[in-house]
């Protein structure tokens, strides 16, 4: 018996409150279509959900949260349903053809000559560069060189730079 009650209580505010939620789902969706849908979603929602609601607490903002909710959820199974899944066995050379392209890059500059450069930064620069570049994290490199967390990490965007120009200025002699 009180549950019927708490359930005409809440089709009674429902009602009060319907043209507010569907102009909040015609926002929500740009659609007429779609609001409708919404709203009836959320209406049914709202009304096999009767026992959950609190009387005395904001029916409003219940009901809009729950609107809310539906079309977040309707969204996501919308752009996961949408979502294309590559089943091929061999993603790496999708639509590649017969003909494998040679990467110049090995033969116009070798490790070698990158090296080089890198042994002309300071050695400040130069040692955590060269820590980052075989993967210790800034935190570690900070703590083995006894510096600054800060410290390391604009030195090693400072040897970047320099490496970026030294490369520029001896490389572009060559084209």
């Amino acid at each position: 018996m009180i549950y019927a009650i708490h359930q005409n209580q809440v089709s009674d505010q429902l009602d009060r409150i319907s043209n507010a939620l569907r102009a909040f789902s015609l926002k929500l969706t740009g659609n007429n279509v779609d609001a409708e849908d919404l709203y009836q979603d959320t209406a049914l929602r709202i009304i096999t959900n009767a026992d959950k609601y609190n009387p005395g607490t904001n029916f409003k903002a219940w009901a809009v949260t729950i609107m809310r909710n539906i079309f977040i959820n309707n969204y996501r199974k919308k752009v996961r349903r949408n979502m294309i899944i590559d089943q091929t066995p061999n993603n790496y050379y999708l639509n590649s053809g017969d003909k494998a392209v040679d990467n110049d890059g090995e033969t116009n500059v070798t490790f070698n000559e990158l090296m080089a450069l890198v042994d002309t930064l300071p050695e400040d620069f130069k040692k955590p560069f060269m820590m980052a570049y075989e993967g210790y994290k800034y935190e570690e490199i900070a703590e083995e060189l006894g510096s600054p967390l800060g410290t390391i990490k604009s030195r090693i965007f400072f040897a970047r730079k320099k490496l970026q120009k030294l490369y520029e200025d001896n490389y572009r002699e060559r084209a």
